[in-house]
Protein backbone atom coordinates (compact mmCIF):
# COMPACT_ATOMS: atom_id res chain seq x y z
CA UNK A 1 0.00 0.00 0.00
CA UNK A 2 1.27 3.50 -0.83
CA UNK A 3 2.30 5.64 2.26
CA UNK A 4 0.21 8.74 2.80
CA UNK A 5 2.47 11.71 4.60
CA UNK A 6 0.94 14.79 6.19
CA UNK A 7 2.86 17.81 6.85
CA UNK A 8 2.77 20.00 9.82
CA UNK A 9 3.04 23.62 9.10
CA UNK A 10 2.95 25.04 5.81
CA UNK A 11 6.01 28.24 6.63
CA UNK A 12 9.01 28.02 4.51
CA UNK A 13 9.93 24.26 5.22
CA UNK A 14 6.41 22.83 5.04
CA UNK A 15 5.05 23.98 2.10
CA UNK A 16 8.43 23.10 -0.21
CA UNK A 17 8.59 20.05 1.71
CA UNK A 18 4.78 19.20 1.09
CA UNK A 19 4.85 20.08 -2.55
CA UNK A 20 8.15 18.06 -2.71
CA UNK A 21 6.59 14.90 -1.64
CA UNK A 22 3.59 14.81 -3.85
CA UNK A 23 6.31 15.79 -6.63
CA UNK A 24 7.78 12.54 -5.32
CA UNK A 25 4.67 10.41 -5.80
CA UNK A 26 2.67 10.71 -2.80
CA UNK A 27 -0.56 11.52 -1.65
CA UNK A 28 0.12 14.64 0.72
CA UNK A 29 -2.37 16.39 3.59
CA UNK A 30 -0.92 19.09 5.06
CA UNK A 31 -2.11 21.22 7.89
CA UNK A 32 -1.37 24.84 9.47
CA UNK A 33 -3.11 26.44 11.97
CA UNK A 34 -2.86 30.20 10.25
CA UNK A 35 -6.17 29.99 7.65
CA UNK A 36 -4.86 32.93 5.30
CA UNK A 37 -1.90 30.20 4.54
CA UNK A 38 -3.79 27.07 3.69
CA UNK A 39 -6.05 29.58 1.17
CA UNK A 40 -3.09 31.03 -0.45
CA UNK A 41 -1.43 28.03 -0.81
CA UNK A 42 -4.97 26.51 -2.42
CA UNK A 43 -5.16 29.40 -5.28
CA UNK A 44 -1.40 28.16 -6.07
CA UNK A 45 0.56 31.08 -4.28
CA UNK A 46 2.84 30.95 -1.38
CA UNK A 47 4.11 32.79 1.24
CA UNK A 48 7.19 33.56 0.72
CA UNK A 49 9.32 33.74 -2.74
CA UNK A 50 11.42 30.69 -3.76
CA UNK A 51 11.76 29.74 -7.53
CA UNK A 52 9.92 27.21 -8.67
CA UNK A 53 7.69 26.48 -5.65
CA UNK A 54 4.99 28.15 -6.90
CA UNK A 55 5.25 26.34 -10.25
CA UNK A 56 5.58 22.83 -8.53
CA UNK A 57 2.33 23.81 -5.88
CA UNK A 58 0.16 23.84 -9.06
CA UNK A 59 1.68 20.68 -10.76
CA UNK A 60 -0.11 18.71 -7.49
CA UNK A 61 -3.01 21.01 -5.88
CA UNK A 62 -6.31 20.28 -7.28
CA UNK A 63 -8.01 22.77 -9.49
CA UNK A 64 -5.25 23.68 -11.93
CA UNK A 65 -4.76 22.31 -14.99
CA UNK A 66 -2.64 19.01 -15.24
CA UNK A 67 -2.51 19.09 -11.43
CA UNK A 68 -2.07 15.94 -9.87
CA UNK A 69 -4.57 16.76 -7.18
CA UNK A 70 -2.19 14.76 -5.01
CA UNK A 71 -1.36 17.74 -2.61
CA UNK A 72 -4.46 18.88 -0.22
CA UNK A 73 -4.92 21.33 2.87
CA UNK A 74 -6.88 21.27 6.10
CA UNK A 75 -6.70 22.91 9.70
CA UNK A 76 -8.63 19.50 10.90
CA UNK A 77 -6.03 17.77 13.15
CA UNK A 78 -8.26 14.63 13.16
CA UNK A 79 -7.98 14.55 9.69
CA UNK A 80 -4.69 13.97 9.48
CA UNK A 81 -4.20 11.52 12.26
CA UNK A 82 -6.08 9.19 10.16
CA UNK A 83 -4.81 10.09 7.05
CA UNK A 84 -1.10 9.58 7.35
CA UNK A 85 1.32 7.14 7.53
CA UNK A 86 4.03 9.47 7.77
CA UNK A 87 3.89 12.83 9.73
CA UNK A 88 6.95 15.85 9.01
CA UNK A 89 6.66 18.47 11.92
CA UNK A 90 8.02 21.35 9.86
CA UNK A 91 7.09 24.21 12.11
CA UNK A 92 9.00 27.14 13.11
CA UNK A 93 11.60 27.26 16.23
CA UNK A 94 12.43 30.84 16.08
CA UNK A 95 14.77 32.45 19.20
CA UNK A 96 13.49 33.41 22.29
CA UNK A 97 12.69 37.30 22.63
CA UNK A 98 15.38 38.64 24.90
CA UNK A 99 17.29 34.87 24.94
CA UNK A 100 19.74 33.16 23.09
CA UNK A 101 17.87 30.03 23.57
CA UNK A 102 15.26 28.26 21.25
CA UNK A 103 11.33 28.66 21.35
CA UNK A 104 9.94 25.38 21.02
CA UNK A 105 6.60 26.15 21.57
CA UNK A 106 5.44 25.64 18.47
CA UNK A 107 6.98 22.06 17.82
CA UNK A 108 5.74 20.93 21.30
CA UNK A 109 1.98 22.50 20.51
CA UNK A 110 2.53 20.40 16.93
CA UNK A 111 2.82 17.03 18.90
CA UNK A 112 0.81 17.84 21.73
CA UNK A 113 -2.14 18.61 18.90
CA UNK A 114 -0.92 15.23 16.72
CA UNK A 115 -0.41 12.89 18.82
CA UNK A 116 -3.78 12.37 20.80
CA UNK A 117 -5.32 11.81 16.63
CA UNK A 118 -2.56 8.88 15.95
CA UNK A 119 -5.34 5.61 16.77
CA UNK A 120 -3.51 3.62 14.47
CA UNK A 121 0.83 2.96 13.32
CA UNK A 122 2.37 5.79 12.38
CA UNK A 123 5.77 7.87 12.10
CA UNK A 124 6.30 10.83 13.34
CA UNK A 125 8.91 12.84 12.05
CA UNK A 126 10.68 15.79 13.39
CA UNK A 127 11.98 18.09 10.60
CA UNK A 128 12.54 21.33 12.74
CA UNK A 129 15.86 22.52 14.06
CA UNK A 130 15.58 21.70 17.78
CA UNK A 131 17.81 21.80 20.90
CA UNK A 132 19.52 18.38 21.17
CA UNK A 133 17.54 16.27 23.75
CA UNK A 134 14.64 18.05 22.40
CA UNK A 135 13.48 14.62 20.51
CA UNK A 136 14.04 12.65 23.42
CA UNK A 137 11.37 14.80 25.34
CA UNK A 138 8.94 15.08 22.14
CA UNK A 139 9.35 10.66 21.97
CA UNK A 140 7.88 10.87 25.58
CA UNK A 141 5.22 12.94 24.79
CA UNK A 142 3.91 10.98 22.06
CA UNK A 143 4.12 7.64 23.21
CA UNK A 144 1.58 9.11 26.86
CA UNK A 145 -0.98 10.65 24.32
CA UNK A 146 -1.28 8.86 21.41
CA UNK A 147 -3.79 6.00 21.59
CA UNK A 148 -1.74 3.67 19.43
CA UNK A 149 0.74 3.38 21.90
CA UNK A 150 4.58 2.03 20.67
CA UNK A 151 3.05 1.69 17.60
CA UNK A 152 3.29 5.42 16.87
CA UNK A 153 6.83 6.21 16.74
CA UNK A 154 9.13 9.59 16.30
CA UNK A 155 12.04 10.10 14.19
CA UNK A 156 14.33 13.08 13.32
CA UNK A 157 15.31 14.16 9.78
CA UNK A 158 16.98 17.74 10.43
CA UNK A 159 16.22 19.98 6.78
CA UNK A 160 18.88 21.22 4.89
CA UNK A 161 17.37 23.59 3.12
CA UNK A 162 18.88 26.89 1.43
CA UNK A 163 16.65 29.71 0.56
CA UNK A 164 16.73 30.54 -3.48
CA UNK A 165 17.80 26.51 -4.07
CA UNK A 166 14.68 24.98 -1.83
CA UNK A 167 12.98 22.62 -4.26
CA UNK A 168 16.17 21.75 -5.80
CA UNK A 169 17.57 20.40 -1.72
CA UNK A 170 14.20 18.82 -1.15
CA UNK A 171 13.99 16.78 -4.30
CA UNK A 172 17.88 16.19 -4.85
CA UNK A 173 19.51 16.49 -1.45
CA UNK A 174 22.92 16.12 -0.92
CA UNK A 175 22.53 13.80 2.23
CA UNK A 176 19.33 12.60 4.02
CA UNK A 177 20.23 12.32 7.75
CA UNK A 178 17.72 10.23 9.92
CA UNK A 179 17.73 9.72 13.63
CA UNK A 180 15.59 6.94 14.46
CA UNK A 181 14.89 3.74 16.99
CA UNK A 182 13.75 1.19 15.15
CA UNK A 183 13.92 -0.84 11.73
CA UNK A 184 10.17 -0.24 10.97
CA UNK A 185 11.09 3.92 11.17
CA UNK A 186 14.39 4.12 8.96
CA UNK A 187 12.59 0.93 6.77
CA UNK A 188 9.31 3.65 6.40
CA UNK A 189 12.14 6.40 5.71
CA UNK A 190 14.09 4.46 3.27
CA UNK A 191 10.44 4.24 1.43
CA UNK A 192 10.20 7.72 1.31
CA UNK A 193 13.21 9.05 0.38
CA UNK A 194 13.58 5.96 -2.33
CA UNK A 195 13.68 8.53 -5.50
CA UNK A 196 16.86 10.98 -4.28
CA UNK A 197 18.25 7.35 -2.28
CA UNK A 198 17.35 6.35 -6.14
CA UNK A 199 19.76 8.92 -7.32
CA UNK A 200 22.67 8.03 -5.02
CA UNK A 201 21.70 10.93 -2.35
CA UNK A 202 23.80 9.19 0.53
CA UNK A 203 21.29 7.77 3.58
CA UNK A 204 22.73 8.68 7.48
CA UNK A 205 21.32 6.73 10.21
CA UNK A 206 22.05 8.33 13.99
CA UNK A 207 20.37 7.88 17.06
CA UNK A 208 18.62 10.89 18.04
CA UNK A 209 21.00 13.42 19.79
CA UNK A 210 23.32 13.18 16.64
CA UNK A 211 20.41 13.82 13.77
CA UNK A 212 19.60 16.75 16.04
CA UNK A 213 23.13 17.84 16.00
CA UNK A 214 23.85 17.90 12.39
CA UNK A 215 21.82 20.58 11.53
CA UNK A 216 23.07 23.09 13.82
CA UNK A 217 27.09 21.72 13.61
CA UNK A 218 26.44 22.39 10.09
CA UNK A 219 25.40 25.77 10.62
CA UNK A 220 27.97 26.88 13.17
CA UNK A 221 30.75 25.22 11.01
CA UNK A 222 28.99 27.73 8.16
CA UNK A 223 29.04 30.71 10.15
CA UNK A 224 32.64 30.12 11.05
CA UNK A 225 33.66 29.89 7.50
CA UNK A 226 32.55 33.43 6.48
CA UNK A 227 33.49 35.16 9.62
CA UNK A 228 37.15 33.37 9.18
CA UNK A 229 36.97 35.39 5.91
CA UNK A 230 35.78 38.08 7.22
CA UNK A 231 38.15 39.13 9.56
CA UNK A 232 40.37 38.43 7.21
CA UNK A 233 39.24 41.23 5.31
CA UNK A 234 39.25 43.20 8.58
CA UNK A 235 43.13 41.97 8.41
CA UNK A 236 43.52 42.96 4.81
CA UNK A 237 42.16 46.69 5.36
CA UNK A 238 44.70 47.26 8.40
CA UNK A 239 47.78 46.08 6.19
CA UNK A 240 46.68 47.08 2.46
CA UNK A 241 46.08 43.66 1.33
CA UNK A 242 43.27 42.20 -0.99
CA UNK A 243 40.94 40.07 0.75
CA UNK A 244 39.37 38.39 -2.56
CA UNK A 245 43.11 37.22 -3.64
CA UNK A 246 43.99 35.91 -0.43
CA UNK A 247 40.52 34.18 -0.23
CA UNK A 248 41.15 32.86 -4.06
CA UNK A 249 44.44 31.66 -3.02
CA UNK A 250 43.20 29.79 -0.10
CA UNK A 251 40.53 28.11 -1.59
CA UNK A 252 42.55 26.14 -4.20
CA UNK A 253 43.50 24.24 -0.77
CA UNK A 254 41.50 21.41 -1.38
CA UNK A 255 40.95 21.11 2.50
CA UNK A 256 39.66 24.86 2.96
CA UNK A 257 37.67 24.58 -0.40
CA UNK A 258 36.19 27.79 -2.24
CA UNK A 259 32.64 28.16 -0.91
CA UNK A 260 31.22 31.02 1.26
CA UNK A 261 35.18 32.37 1.74
CA UNK A 262 33.68 35.76 -0.17
CA UNK A 263 34.10 38.39 2.73
CA UNK A 264 31.49 41.59 3.04
CA UNK A 265 28.75 42.48 5.81
CA UNK A 266 27.80 39.04 7.24
CA UNK A 267 25.01 36.65 7.35
CA UNK A 268 21.56 37.03 8.24
CA UNK A 269 18.28 35.05 7.94
CA UNK A 270 16.28 33.01 10.03
CA UNK A 271 18.51 30.33 10.63
CA UNK A 272 22.21 31.07 10.79
CA UNK A 273 22.17 33.61 13.85
CA UNK A 274 19.22 32.32 15.81
CA UNK A 275 21.22 28.48 15.29
CA UNK A 276 24.05 29.34 16.45
CA UNK A 277 22.96 31.11 19.58
CA UNK A 278 20.28 28.42 20.37
CA UNK A 279 23.56 25.89 20.42
CA UNK A 280 25.31 27.95 22.58
CA UNK A 281 22.51 28.27 24.97
CA UNK A 282 22.00 24.25 24.82
CA UNK A 283 25.93 23.58 25.24
CA UNK A 284 25.46 25.72 28.80
CA UNK A 285 22.84 23.90 29.56
CA UNK A 286 24.40 20.62 29.22
CA UNK A 287 27.67 21.85 30.98
CA UNK A 288 29.73 22.02 27.63
CA UNK A 289 29.63 26.00 27.06
CA UNK A 290 33.68 26.11 26.76
CA UNK A 291 33.53 24.12 23.76
CA UNK A 292 31.17 26.27 21.88
CA UNK A 293 33.11 29.50 22.91
CA UNK A 294 34.23 30.61 19.52
CA UNK A 295 31.09 30.70 18.74
CA UNK A 296 30.40 34.28 20.21
CA UNK A 297 33.45 35.34 18.72
CA UNK A 298 32.03 34.29 15.27
CA UNK A 299 28.73 36.09 15.84
CA UNK A 300 30.15 39.24 16.95
CA UNK A 301 32.63 39.34 13.96
CA UNK A 302 29.25 38.87 11.70
CA UNK A 303 27.34 41.49 14.03
CA UNK A 304 30.57 43.60 13.82
CA UNK A 305 30.72 43.55 9.69
CA UNK A 306 27.65 45.69 9.52
CA UNK A 307 29.17 48.72 11.49
CA UNK A 308 32.23 48.46 9.29
CA UNK A 309 30.47 48.32 6.35
CA UNK A 310 28.51 52.00 7.25
CA UNK A 311 32.20 53.32 8.52
CA UNK A 312 33.47 52.46 5.21
CA UNK A 313 30.58 54.59 3.84
CA UNK A 314 31.18 57.28 6.56
CA UNK A 315 34.76 57.69 5.24
CA UNK A 316 34.74 57.28 1.16
CA UNK A 317 32.10 60.22 1.47
CA UNK A 318 34.61 62.49 3.58
CA UNK A 319 34.46 60.98 7.15
CA UNK A 320 31.63 63.82 8.34
CA UNK A 321 28.21 63.56 9.10
CA UNK A 322 25.55 61.50 6.63
CA UNK A 323 23.41 64.85 7.20
CA UNK A 324 22.26 65.46 3.77
CA UNK A 325 23.95 62.87 2.16
CA UNK A 326 22.28 60.47 -0.54
CA UNK A 327 22.46 56.92 -0.42
CA UNK A 328 21.50 54.30 -2.90
CA UNK A 329 21.11 50.91 -1.15
CA UNK A 330 21.22 48.19 -3.68
CA UNK A 331 19.82 45.08 -2.16
CA UNK A 332 17.10 44.03 1.32
CA UNK A 333 17.40 40.62 1.55
CA UNK A 334 19.61 38.36 3.63
CA UNK A 335 20.31 36.52 0.42
CA UNK A 336 19.54 37.06 -3.49
CA UNK A 337 16.86 34.88 -4.65
CA UNK A 338 14.67 35.53 -1.96
CA UNK A 339 11.93 37.76 0.04
CA UNK A 340 13.18 36.80 3.19
CA UNK A 341 14.16 40.29 5.13
CA UNK A 342 14.55 38.40 8.63
CA UNK A 343 18.42 39.59 10.16
CA UNK A 344 19.11 40.74 7.15
CA UNK A 345 22.63 43.02 7.11
CA UNK A 346 21.89 45.11 3.92
CA UNK A 347 18.74 46.57 6.20
CA UNK A 348 20.68 46.90 8.69
CA UNK A 349 23.03 48.81 7.39
CA UNK A 350 20.34 51.37 5.38
CA UNK A 351 18.92 51.49 8.71
CA UNK A 352 21.98 52.85 10.70
CA UNK A 353 22.74 55.47 8.22
CA UNK A 354 19.09 55.88 8.36
CA UNK A 355 19.50 56.73 11.90
CA UNK A 356 22.65 58.53 11.21
CA UNK A 357 20.75 61.26 8.88
CA UNK A 358 21.48 59.85 5.91
CA UNK A 359 18.72 59.75 2.90
CA UNK A 360 18.84 56.52 2.26
CA UNK A 361 16.60 54.66 -0.65
CA UNK A 362 16.39 51.10 -0.92
CA UNK A 363 15.83 48.89 -3.86
CA UNK A 364 15.94 44.88 -4.01
CA UNK A 365 14.38 42.79 -6.83
CA UNK A 366 11.80 40.67 -4.18
CA UNK A 367 12.36 41.91 -0.94
CA UNK A 368 10.71 45.78 -1.16
CA UNK A 369 7.12 44.53 0.35
CA UNK A 370 9.10 43.07 3.67
CA UNK A 371 11.82 45.54 3.79
CA UNK A 372 8.47 48.40 4.25
CA UNK A 373 6.98 46.32 7.07
CA UNK A 374 10.31 45.91 8.55
CA UNK A 375 11.97 49.84 7.94
CA UNK A 376 8.61 52.25 6.86
CA UNK A 377 10.86 55.00 7.30
CA UNK A 378 13.54 54.43 4.51
CA UNK A 379 12.66 55.42 1.72
CA UNK A 380 12.16 52.81 -1.68
CA UNK A 381 12.58 52.91 -5.78
CA UNK A 382 11.02 51.03 -8.04
CA UNK A 383 14.53 49.97 -9.88
CA UNK A 384 18.13 50.34 -9.70
CA UNK A 385 18.20 52.90 -11.38
CA UNK A 386 15.62 55.25 -9.69
CA UNK A 387 17.36 54.14 -6.54
CA UNK A 388 20.82 55.41 -7.51
CA UNK A 389 19.15 58.68 -9.06
CA UNK A 390 20.99 61.57 -7.35
CA UNK A 391 23.06 59.62 -4.89
CA UNK A 392 26.23 60.61 -3.39
CA UNK A 393 26.97 56.82 -2.77
CA UNK A 394 25.76 53.38 -3.96
CA UNK A 395 26.05 50.70 -1.27
CA UNK A 396 26.23 47.29 -3.16
CA UNK A 397 24.69 45.02 -0.22
CA UNK A 398 22.95 42.01 -1.14
CA UNK A 399 24.57 39.78 -4.96
CA UNK A 400 21.73 39.70 -7.04
CA UNK A 401 22.32 38.87 -10.23
CA UNK A 402 20.82 41.83 -11.49
CA UNK A 403 23.25 43.93 -9.95
CA UNK A 404 25.68 42.42 -10.87
CA UNK A 405 24.66 42.88 -14.33
CA UNK A 406 23.80 46.36 -14.76
CA UNK A 407 25.21 49.06 -16.64
CA UNK A 408 27.81 51.01 -14.66
CA UNK A 409 27.58 53.89 -17.46
CA UNK A 410 23.75 54.24 -17.30
CA UNK A 411 23.68 54.49 -13.37
CA UNK A 412 26.64 57.25 -13.59
CA UNK A 413 24.38 59.18 -15.66
CA UNK A 414 22.08 59.41 -13.05
CA UNK A 415 24.07 59.82 -9.84
CA UNK A 416 25.43 62.54 -8.40
CA UNK A 417 29.10 61.31 -7.38
CA UNK A 418 30.03 57.86 -9.11
CA UNK A 419 30.62 56.52 -6.35
CA UNK A 420 30.57 53.01 -5.37
CA UNK A 421 30.90 50.63 -2.14
CA UNK A 422 30.84 46.85 -3.12
CA UNK A 423 29.81 45.27 0.22
CA UNK A 424 29.95 41.42 -0.96
CA UNK A 425 33.17 41.81 -3.18
CA UNK A 426 30.99 40.32 -6.03
CA UNK A 427 30.86 43.37 -8.46
CA UNK A 428 33.46 43.87 -11.09
CA UNK A 429 35.83 46.59 -10.13
CA UNK A 430 37.33 46.98 -13.64
CA UNK A 431 33.85 47.34 -15.42
CA UNK A 432 33.20 49.92 -12.67
CA UNK A 433 36.10 51.79 -13.19
CA UNK A 434 36.32 52.10 -16.60
CA UNK A 435 32.61 53.66 -16.45
CA UNK A 436 34.45 56.62 -14.58
CA UNK A 437 32.99 54.72 -10.30
CA UNK A 438 35.76 55.28 -7.56
CA UNK A 439 35.01 51.40 -6.43
CA UNK A 440 35.76 50.52 -3.17
CA UNK A 441 35.38 46.55 -1.78
CA UNK A 442 35.18 45.86 1.72
CA UNK A 443 38.94 44.08 2.80
CA UNK A 444 40.45 45.33 -0.34
CA UNK A 445 41.54 49.05 0.32
CA UNK A 446 43.99 48.88 -2.64
CA UNK A 447 42.70 46.94 -4.84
Amino acid sequence: MALKITVIGTGYLGATHAAAMAELGFEVLALDVVREKIEMLERGETPMYEPGLEELLRRHVPGFEGSSGRLRFTQDWAEVGAFGDVHFVCVNTPQKHGEYACDMSYVESAIGSLAPHLARPALVVGKSTVPVGSADRLARTIAELAPAGADAELAWNPEFLREGLAVQDTLHPDRIVVGVRSERAEALLRQVYETPIGEGSPFVVTDFPTAELVKTSANSFLATKISFINAMAEVCEAADGDVAKLAEAIGYDDRIGKKFLRAGIGFGGGCLPKDIRAFMARAGELGADQALTFLREIDSINMRQRGQMVELARQALGGGSFLGKRIAVLGATFKPDSDDVRDSPALNVAGQIHLQGGQVTVYDPKGMANARRVFPTLGYADSALEAVRGADAVLHLTEWQEFRELDPAQLGEVATTRLILDGRNALDPVLWRKAGWTYRAMGRPTA
